[in-house]
């Protein structure tokens, strides 16, 4: 095991030191592999101060030194991308093949704001197109918030924050940072690259860390005007209670289910439903949890996914072949089993997995799951994917639809017509066809509607969260 990694307190572009730091354990080895200074609200107060005093030099930085200064974090990060990988499993215990793509998804989102920034702007708009108007040069333009607070989780300790500063300070607005406790190296890791670069606007970016008092001292405090957060929908709520008047960019919890159409090929959908449901270990937000299979094919998908499920390596998250690792931590593992055990007494069957497999958590196929069962109705965060057999597309449309969340949904099917009804029918951000309802391409507006959250990500629809219109009117 490398090092202990030390997460730099950033109060601005300088480094300030704690007396008492938290320790990270990886979850696979339970080695302490970073620490992170512990913060509370006078910190999260100091950083927000710092902030609002940069914000008119940040404001006023010329778009080619924002977008210079972003793909610059790109190309070094391209450079650290073993370094970046290697933290990200270290830390949260991401299997390491794909900690490498989370890395170099990272400077692709990095770069994708980059080039979204060369194009984001405003129009022209005609005054005179109705009797009561008149002819003048009017326009608008997109202004920076000014300060902008982002909490970020641990699922993508990496690319998730990316996702929020490259277009908050490509914007011109000047950031505050908490990472996830579970992450804070790469977090700091990232920070150092744009503070540390020859184009960084000073004292642009801060990083704090910590749990409740440092999130509320930033929520409450007046002098935010975004406030962008990734992770529960619990959280979620308590910063939509005291956020006060600011824009807030929300991307809370899903529950993402799939139908299994009788056209479909089923061996195809079953793998790339097994990746889906498993990736991470269901630790994502997009994670497949409910599959809709019709009656005419069930036994045999059931089959099949309980067999591509048998196929994934599970072990060690440093093994470049390991598919899925541990759960973040003993809490996750405990949850699972409680979801597992709850739904076979609900009369659901484990097909695959359901019992712990060398202390880790496995890929686990419930059967037989119906509308009732907790297991189904709420968000697991766990290796665990639920079938229900419907007996037609319009019995499944209404399951999935019958539900608080709405993040991403799918359908696999070779009826075209079909498919476009899904489209229209679909309660949710976002739809696949023919895929997973895992599946999302960095540059694509990502969010959800009712409880997945509000706003949108993407570099060019987190620019537009992190930006004011202006209305100019010139006589």
């Amino acid at each position: 095991m490398a090092l202990i990694k030390e997460a730099k307190l950033f109060l601005g572009s300088n480094v300030e030191h704690k007396n008492n730091y938290t320790e990270q354990k990886n979850p696979f080895s339970k080695e302490t592999v970073s620490k992170a200074p512990i913060c509370d609200a006078f910190d999260a107060q100091k950083a927000l101060q710092i902030a609002l005093n940069a914000a008119k030099i940040a404001k006023d930085t010329p778009l080619y030194q924002r977008i210079a200064w972003l793909n610059d974090v790109a190309d070094k990060l391209d450079q650290q991308r073993e370094e970046f990988a290697m933290m990200i499993t270290h830390e949260v215990a991401k299997p390491i093949h794909f900690s490498r793509i989370e890395a170099s998804r990272c400077s692709e989102t990095i770069r994708l704001t980059a080039m979204a920034l060369a194009n984001f702007g405003g129009e022209t708009i005609p005054t005179d197109i109705m009797p009561s108007g008149r002819k003048t040069l009017s326009y608008f333009k997109r202004v920076p918030c000014g300060v902008v607070v982002c909490i970020t989780p641990f699922n993508f300790p990496l690319n998730l924050i990316a996702h929020k500063l490259a277009p908050a300070l490509g914007a011109g607005n000047c950031v505050v940072l908490k990472p996830t406790p579970e992450a804070p190296a790469c977090a700091s890791m990232l920070a150092e690259l744009f503070i540390n670069s020859k184009y960084a606007v000073k004292d642009a970016l801060s990083v704090v860390y910590g749990d409740a008092e440092v999130g509320s001292a930033l929520v409450k405090s007046p002098i935010p005007r975004v406030v962008s957060f990734t992770g529960s929908v619990g959280v979620g709520r308590i910063i939509s209670n005291n956020a006060g008047i600011k824009k807030i960019a929300l991307e809370l919890g899903g529950n993402a289910a799939t139908f299994i159409d009788k056209s479909a090929d089923i061996v195809t959908a079953a793998a790339r439903c097994a990746y889906g449901a498993f990736y991470n270990s269901g630790q994502v937000c997009i994670s497949l949890q409910r599959i809709y299979v019709h009656e005419d094919i069930y036994d045999e998908f059931a089959n099949t996914i309980a067999m591509e499920s048998s196929k994934l390596k599970v072990g060690s998250p440093y093994e470049n072949d390991t598919f899925m690792g541990p759960l973040i931590n003993e809490d996750a593992k405990t949850r699972a089993l409680s979801w597992v055990n709850s739904a076979i007494k609900e009369g659901a069957r484990a097909i695959a997995g359901g019992e712990l497999k060398d202390n880790i958590f496995p890929p686990t196929v419930m059967a037989d799951v119906t509308d009732e069962m907790n297991i189904i109705c709420e968000e697991v965060f766990a290796p665990i994917v639920s079938l229900v057999k419907v007996p037609n597309y319009e019995t499944a449309i209404t399951k999935m639809n019958n539900s608080p969340y709405g993040l991403q949904f799918s359908i696999f099917t070779n009826d075209l017509p079909l498919a476009q009804r899904f489209i229209d029918d679909s309660e949710s951000g976002g739809v696949v066809i023919n895929e997973i309802p895992t599946l999302r391409f960095d540059v694509q507006p990502y969010g959800g509607v009712k409880l997945s959250g509000i706003g949108r990500e993407g570099p060019r629809w987190a620019l537009e969260e992190f930006t004011e219109i202006k209305s100019v009117s010139i006589y």
